[in-house]
């Protein structure tokens, strides 16, 4: 009892860092100099975390080390679905089938090319191949967490796969806003959302990118990557037939394919249909949407602190090369896919 309650206090400890970057993030995103750069609290965030993850993370405990990486996942399941109170259906209904076509599009081929390009090319294990295309092409860490099960992946294949979804999410959500303040993306509003939402990595990162957009805009990005987030499903069941046919070792469970469901994106659009409803004062959902803001960049902050050096030269290249692979894939292919199906 005691030890659990110690457990409890030390990951109690973490999270409470990770707020504290957060309200720092903040502050400091709200500093002239930082306004006029165009940079969200959540940028601020995860660049402060990164700082911390890479110079101070050895100087506090390691057990605070589960606060952080609650932070990073399951604070940011909560802030996904609480973002739902800043869209409605009939914005959902706005998107139309091309966005739906264009994120099966997207993940389709990403996995595939990405599955060929790792085996064929860089000759990784099929595991590490699939894991990390499923982080660049569905959505990002969550993804492959979700994929590990049906692949019947290792401890170490895993974390190689998401330390590419940290990587390059990252430098898509810094080099995006870049590129398109130089206007590179000739893209109208509307299809500037889908396109930041439909090839950039993690949620989180599409919100953090997206954030200088348009509102309605940023809520382009985020549907779209949602649209991502639930394709999961079906490339759990097919990944999962596969991989049962080349490894035979019989029929996945169901309850794995249940357990693997990302029910923080259900849970988004269940809030995102209740939100429709136009039942919350204005003034709550404002609120709400104020403390979603803070919990989004506790994410990005938490991160940051996963984002270290250190660990990135214990794993292998292969993984990161085909990561760089599928990211310019997503960058330029995807950019043209957007123009020849929304523009």
């Amino acid at each position: 009892m005691f030890a659990t309650a110690t457990l409890r206090s030390q990951t109690l400890n973490g999270i409470l860092l990770v707020a504290l970057f957060a309200i720092a993030a903040h502050a400091i995103s709200q500093t002239s100099i930082i306004t006029s750069l165009g940079l969200s609290p959540l940028i601020v965030g995860i660049l402060l975390g990164a700082i911390y993850g890479n110079t101070l993370h050895q100087h506090i405990p390691t057990e605070w080390h589960a606060g952080i990486h609650f932070s990073a996942r399951k604070i940011l399941r909560l802030a996904i679905i609480l973002y739902g109170f800043s869209i409605t259906l009939q914005e959902v209904a706005s998107i139309g089938w091309q966005g739906i076509l264009l994120a099966a599009t997207v993940v389709l081929t990403i996995l595939s090319v990405g599955y060929v390009i790792g085996t064929k090319v860089l000759k990784m294990e099929p595991e590490t191949a699939l894991l990390t295309s499923a982080g660049s092409g569905i959505c990002g860490a969550a993804a492959v967490l979700a994929m590990e099960p049906v692949t019947k992946a290792q401890g170490h294949q895993t974390a190689v796969a998401v330390a590419t979804v940290v990587v390059f999410g990252t430098l898509a959500m810094f080099l995006y806003p870049v590129l398109d303040s130089l206007h590179l993306f000739q893209l109208g509003t509307e299809a500037k959302g889908l396109y930041f939402g439909s090839t950039i990595h993690e949620v989180a990162q599409v919100v953090g990118a997206s954030s200088i957009l348009p509102s309605h805009a940023q809520d382009y990005a985020v549907i779209e990557k949602m649209t991502r987030v639930l394709m999961i499903v079906p490339a759990i069941l097919v990944v999962g037939w596969l991989m049962s046919r080349r490894q035979s070792a019989g029929q996945t469970e169901k309850s794995s394919l249940v357990a693997s469901i990302p029910w923080f994106a259900v849970g988004f659009l269940a809030v995102t249909a209740f939100n429709s409803l136009n039942l919350l004062p204005h003034d709550i959902v404002d609120s709400i949407h104020e403390i979603d803001t803070f919990l989004l960049t506790m994410a990005m902050v938490a991160l940051g602190m996963e984002t270290q050096v250190s660990k990135m030269k214990q794993v292998g290249s292969s993984a990161f090369i085909l990561a760089g692979i599928l990211f310019l894939i997503l960058m330029i292919g995807g950019y043209f896919l957007v123009k020849l199906m929304i523009v």
